[in-house]
């Protein structure tokens, strides 16, 4: 959910980080509940197409990435954080899916904006790597090509929550990140 700024907030030095986990309704949904996480955008990267629309992502020939670009103060969430919840909230071992969701623009993705937080991606994505016996898939690359997507895309769960996808696939990722995650949850 896209909060406004209060003036204070204008002095904030945020950071930037977009990642691709699947549909982005559901990854947007959780973040926009993650403290520290003042602004969430979902969108396409790292294809080949100047601002694509939504179908032609879909068909899979631009080469984006579903995405969302989250903008967070590192001094209430730190970019490891978010990762751990990234990795929780979506499945890293399947290659271009995720569930029924399957393309290219469905991988797994952590889209950098700063070549320094590669070390920290490269990190959590090892560890997370050794729990799964070496089957993670998720690319780390630097953000190319960003566009935001259609504003009917925008905050969707929140206008849609009884659409059946929603309701059935994005709702249980909420739910799993308020369970696992409760520490996380903006108040």
């Amino acid at each position: 959910m896209t909060q406004a700024l209060r003036p204070q907030e204008n002095l904030i030095s945020y950071s930037v980080i977009t990642l691709g986990g699947g549909c982005f309704w559901c990854t947007e949904a959780v973040f926009d509940r993650v403290q520290g996480v003042v602004d969430v955008e979902s969108g396409y990267c790292n294809g080949h197409v100047q601002n694509p629309s939504y179908e032609q992502v879909c068909d899979g020939n631009t080469g984006h990435v579903e995405v969302v670009q989250l903008r967070y103060d590192p001094k209430t969430i730190s970019l490891r954080e978010l990762l751990e919840i990234f990795f929780v909230i979506h499945d890293p071992t399947t290659l271009n899916r995720q569930g029924n969701d399957v393309g290219t623009q469905y991988r797994s993705g952590i889209y950098l904006s700063m070549a320094d937080d590669r070390e920290v991606a490269q990190s959590v994505i090892d560890q997370v790597n050794k729990a799964m016996h070496g089957k993670v898939v998720t690319e780390i690359e630097m953000l190319d090509n960003y566009s935001a997507a259609e504003n009917y895309h925008q905050d969707y769960f929140e206008n849609h929550p009884n659409q059946g996808y929603c309701a059935f696939v994005v709702a249980p990722k909420v739910k799993k990140f308020l369970q696992t995650f409760a520490d996380k949850v903006r108040v």
